[in-house]
């Protein structure tokens, strides 16, 4: 029986010396336009729903594909794409996973156009497929971003450059509802997407002229069964998430993608043990905070992706808004990520990242319990008061979580870290999604009737179903009375509110969790199975 051996890591070298002479606030820009892609993309989706819906008769199941399709792939394809940095360089990864989210993202812009010229794909088929596409690249953008800010900044830069980064996030992330709603209402959905094509030129002009390449001289080869073992358990889990709502949880398909993901993801960690040159060392996880990061994480987007999901559709199916005054009301939490995250930098250097996501995650608790006690009519203050708490709430979360995974790694290892932490968000965000979407779906079943009244006994079964369908997205059927216009909009309220008293419960929960992070416990040196 073969054993990994242990094999010191390199000592953590200075900072990595790049095409500006070395300064590694202008790597920090260059990659942040990169990401600044994936993030308007990010924002801008959840404005532009409601219209795709109307605009391609799209479900809620499609809708929730749009999202799904394309963390799925980030899902199965992070750590895989990590590892190509490590092994063929960060910049290389960087640049190509640029250019690639960039022009699938004008393909999702034309996606009615391509359903015309390829047989038998619909429009709404033809976007998802390309969000897929999407996805994929994003996940060679994402870790190479981390792992090159990793190598650029010394450790005890690191948490005032993730918090410096995290403001850029927040400055693009508040950009993208307002950009969003004027594009939707002057020009139309798909420029939502055509954006990204501009930033993504510029990106790579940047990215080309200011960062050197890097990569892990002492790594020299893929682990291929790792990769298939590995992508084959992620889809596993992340199909099974999203579809689980469909099948029923205890259905023999869903048990049937639970046991294959179980044996496979057992088949992963054994072959890890034994592999010359693993695709995730296992060593990685001995290391107590980058273990429990990548758990906060996980659970973080759960709270946040899942509960954020439906906020487009109260505002403009529920309360009647356009894309831009939609835009306009999540805009507080946007804004407040700019400021929220270099503070967060600072706090987690001076108070380490125990106590500063603790009471982050209690503020983010906080936010969501006052999320679901909004009411059917409620005022921009009334929803901009927990939006800007949020943003306060979960920046500390996301530099602590980021600094303790990518931080903590060996340098070498720095992409498949980024993979790691990027994958924890992708698959927490796709159970967020899945499991309160039903929970909401639930809730909406369960009320409806009691809104409706005694006219739901002379509703036929199967329009009823049709009103629970469209109470999802908030919106009752043209021409509908007034009577059931009113029961759609309560039945998703409740719904809401249930999904946001569930995040309100995931917060709590984590915040618990934060007690057990071990601070300033860097691991450059630590010993790390290579062979």
């Amino acid at each position: 029986m073969a054993y990994a051996k242990a094999v010191d890591a390199p000592s953590s070298p200075g900072p990595a010396k790049t095409g500006t002479g070395g300064n590694p606030w202008l790597v920090l820009l260059a990659v942040s336009l990169g990401v600044i892609m994936v993030m308007l993309d990010g924002t801008v989706v959840g404005i532009a729903n409601p219209i795709i819906q109307a605009d391609l008769k799209a479900s809620l199941s499609d809708l929730q594909w749009v999202t799904s399709g394309y963390l799925l792939a980030l899902a199965v394809f992070l750590i895989t794409a990590g590892k190509l940095g490590d092994l063929f360089g960060h910049k290389r990864v960087f640049l190509i996973g640029v250019a690639g989210f960039a022009l699938s993202s004008v393909g999702i812009g034309l996606s009615a156009q391509l359903a015309d010229v390829i047989p038998g794909v619909t429009p709404i088929g033809a976007l998802i497929g390309l969000r897929v596409l999407q996805g994929l690249f994003g996940a060679l953008l994402q870790p190479a971003a981390l792992a090159l800010l990793r190598s650029a900044f010394p450790g005890e830069k690191l948490n005032q450059a993730m918090g410096a980064w995290g403001a850029i996030i927040g400055l693009s992330s508040a950009a993208g509802p307002i950009v969003g709603g004027l594009l939707v209402e002057s020009r139309g959905w798909e420029f939502v997407f055509f954006i990204n094509a501009p930033v993504g030129v510029i990106a790579l002009v940047m990215g080309f002229f200011l960062i050197k390449e890097n990569r892990a001289q002492s790594l020299s080869r893929i682990d291929w069964l790792g990769v298939l073992l590995l992508s084959g358990a992620m889809f596993s889990l992340v199909w099974t998430i999203i579809k689980a709502p469909e099948w029923g949880w205890g259905d023999s398909t869903t048990l049937t993608f639970v046991g294959a993901f179980v044996v496979l993801i057992g088949g992963f960690i054994f072959w890890q043990s034994r592999a010359r040159q693993p695709l995730v060392p296992l060593s990685l996880f001995r290391n107590v905070s980058i273990s429990i990061g990548t758990v906060l994480m996980m659970m973080v987007a759960f709270a946040m992706f899942g509960a954020m999901f439906f906020l487009g559709f109260f505002f403009q199916g529920v309360h009647g808004l356009s894309p831009l005054e939609a835009g306009l009301r999540m805009l507080p939490m946007s804004a407040g990520m700019i400021v929220a995250s270099p503070l967060a930098g600072m706090a987690i250097g001076r108070l380490g990242p125990k106590i500063t996501m603790a009471a982050g995650l209690l503020i983010t608790a906080f936010s969501m319990f006052l999320m679901s006690q909004l009411s059917i009519d409620a005022s921009f203050i009334e929803s901009g008061i927990p939006f800007l708490l949020l943003a306060f709430g979960l920046s500390p979360v996301f530099v602590g979580a980021t600094e303790i995974i990518v931080g903590n790694a060996p340098m070498e290892l720095s992409g498949v870290a980024g993979g790691l932490q990027q994958s924890a968000m992708q698959v927490g965000g796709a159970l967020g999604t899945a499991i309160l979407g039903a929970v909401m779906a639930a809730q909406i079943s369960s009320t409806l009737p009691g809104h409706l009244g005694p006219a739901a006994q002379a509703i036929p079964a199967d329009q009823l179903e049709g009103l629970e369908k469209a109470a999802a997205f908030g919106v009752a059927p043209p021409g509908a009375p007034q009577q059931i216009v009113d029961a759609v909009h309560f039945s998703f309220m409740d719904g809401m509110h249930v999904a946001f008293l569930v995040s309100t419960g995931i917060a709590v929960l984590t915040a618990l969790l934060t007690l057990f992070v071990k601070s300033g416990r860097k691991s450059e040196g630590a010993p790390v199975h290579m062979g």
